[in-house]
């Protein structure tokens, strides 16, 4: 179910498709990546939305989903959503789930107030979450998914342990570590993730862009 993705860093992702090719938070592109029918940003951290990285990625047909505060930085055929939303873009089934801090070290970082999210997108027939950055919100205990693209690295969002708890609250088919080795957290966090979320099946994907962090 990863074999059309592709994880450039932190939590940027591109699934190829028949036909369509869709961006998550891009980040560490080139420009010999195709370019988008669709790009999602989750929030407006510089991590997470590049502006310059959008606008090379984007064509006159290239559609924007993103929350109402980055949305209002977008230019083009631009979507803005909040938690709870379900659109459909491009033939994408779209659902919009909550993200932000519940650690109490970590409220001032990503908060409820802000109304970021992540997304579930309905592709190929498979559900796949990619929860932006967050913590394990009482919310997220309710997302049903195939695939769960969740953030480990710590001090912004979950640990690895953390994270390892809403994979198995929510079961999905196949759990993915990001949002580690990069701007924070170990490569050496994907085991320990993989070990703590256990039953749930954890698959490692490898970064394009080579890990900043031991």
């Amino acid at each position: 179910m990863l074999e059309r993705f592709t994880w450039f860093r932190q939590s940027a992702m591109r699934f190829a498709g028949d036909g369509l090719t869709v961006y998550i938070d891009p980040w560490g592109t080139v420009s010999q990546d195709p370019p988008a029918d669709v790009i999602f940003i989750t929030h407006a951290h510089t991590d997470h939305f590049q502006p310059q990285e959008i606008e090379r990625l984007s064509r006159s047909t290239t559609k924007l989903v993103a929350p109402h505060d980055v949305a209002r930085e977008l230019s083009g055929d631009v979507t803005a959503v909040a938690p709870g939303d379900a659109i459909e873009v491009s033939g994408i089934k779209v659902e919009a789930v909550p993200a932000y801090n519940v650690h109490p070290d970590r409220l001032d970082k990503h908060p409820k107030a802000n109304r970021w999210v992540g997304y579930i997108l309905e592709l190929e027939g498979k559900t796949y979450y990619h929860a932006g950055d967050t913590d394990h919100a009482p919310e997220l205990d309710d997302v049903r998914t195939d695939v769960a693209f969740l953030p480990i690295g710590g001090t912004y969002t979950m640990d690895p342990g953390e994270a390892a708890g809403l994979a198995r609250s929510i079961s999905p088919q196949i759990a993915v570590p990001m949002h580690y080795g990069f701007v924070v957290g170990s490569p050496k966090d994907a085991e320990t993730f993989r070990r703590e979320a256990e039953p749930v099946t954890v698959e490692v994907m490898r970064p394009v862009n080579p890990f900043e962090r031991d």
